[in-house]
């Protein structure tokens, strides 16, 4: 029999679902940070698991062809593109080790406008006014006395931007491979009527699709949105973690597909460990927005089995900033219906007491 807090609180998940032999919980951490976007884990996934192609969809909004988690879909790389002030970050060189500010050589360098070795094309060697000027300009269009035109880096100023630091503004893409949590407390598990979903030895949530009705709770039950149902076929799909590969001992498709290593697959306690490193050395480079999602045993849903460091709040990220298991209140929602039950026969009894009499 489960035990009491198997609808919340912090647990192991597989033996809690009677695996007696079960060994260290397995998942995914995903880096966002050194995301590239390059989609090898979308097509590694695709190709592993058979997942009917997606098809290509212009969205009009993103260079994001996927969209979504779907039932063809079990990884997502989400492009985000967002804007931000071209100085919110801490000034290039500020805080160097010799504790000086950066010399105009090397702020003309910072800005793409020189060299290291001091010989800008059209500047005098040794000139450096004329390279602090250009550094300072925030312009793509900085020009010395003869008239000849410097570029400074691309994209730093198109044609319809601000030339000031104060009033450009730059677009940095947030890449995210999104996957199925496989959540502590998977209220998928709780709603499904036939056992199609079930909690493996290693901790993860699987569906057997040959034995899923096509209900639907399940979809309704997630709190992240990431079952779906299969035009033509009705059933429930999602990401697997690579049952499959996990019990021959190899690394899922999508982590092993990885060239950056965004997707690291592993005991899930040495992963938390790493992160957190992960997010401190961010934190150290100046990197202050870091953090991570779904890595938490205490949270709503007991922690994620494939949780993330993320470079901004959860909702950028079309994550839900606080997510809760959908059937943690049941018992008391059925308690409250049995007393609602009860005092309903109890008034009808009376009545039909009171009037017989």
């Amino acid at each position: 029999m489960p035990d009491a807090n198997s609808l919340y609180g912090p647990l192991d998940p597989a033996p809690d679902a009677g695996w007696t032999a079960a060994g260290p919980r397995m998942g995914f951490f995903t880096d966002t940070s050194v995301c590239i976007g390059c989609k090898a884990c979308e097509v590694a996934c695709k190709e592993w698991n058979a997942v009917p192609e997606s098809g290509f969809d212009l969205l009009g909004m993103s260079y994001d062809n996927t969209g979504a988690l779907t039932a063809n879909s079990w990884r997502h790389v989400a492009f985000i593109e967002q804007p931000v002030p071209a100085g919110h970050r801490t000034a290039t060189f500020a805080g160097n080790p010799t504790g000086g500010s950066a010399g105009a050589t090397s702020a003309a360098v910072a800005a793409g406008t020189g060299s290291a070795s001091g010989t800008n094309p059209g500047v005098p060697a040794g000139d450096a006014d004329a390279a602090a000027r250009m550094a300072d300009a925030g312009s793509s269009t900085a020009r010395d006395g003869t008239g000849t035109r410097f570029l400074g880096m691309p994209g730093a100023a198109p044609p319809g931007r601000g030339t000031g630091a104060e009033t450009r503004t730059d677009f940095r893409w947030l890449m995210m491979s999104d996957v199925c949590k496989h959540c502590t407390h998977a209220a998928c598990l709780d709603v499904c009527p036939t056992g199609s979903l079930f909690r493996t030895e290693f901790g993860t949530v699987v569906v057997q699709e040959d034995i899923c009705n096509g209900c639907g709770y399940c979809i309704s039950a997630c709190p992240y949105g990431v079952i779906d149902q299969r035009k033509g076929d009705g059933r429930a799909w999602k990401c697997t973690l690579c049952y499959d590969r996990l019990g021959a001992g190899m690394t899922p498709a999508c982590a092993q597909a990885c060239p950056t290593e965004s997707i690291q697959y592993g005991p899930l306690d040495e992963l938390r460990e790493r992160a957190a490193q992960r997010v401190a050395t961010l934190h150290g480079r100046g990197v202050p927005e870091a953090r991570l999602y779904g890595h938490d045993p205490t949270d709503g849903v007991g922690g994620d089995g494939a949780f993330f460091l993320l470079l901004d709040e959860p909702e950028v990220y079309g994550l839900p900033p606080d997510p809760v298991v959908t059937t943690r209140d049941l018992p008391r929602m059925w308690r409250r219906a049995g007393l609602a039950a009860l005092a309903m026969t109890a008034a009808a009894v009376a009545a039909f007491v009171g009037g017989s009499s």
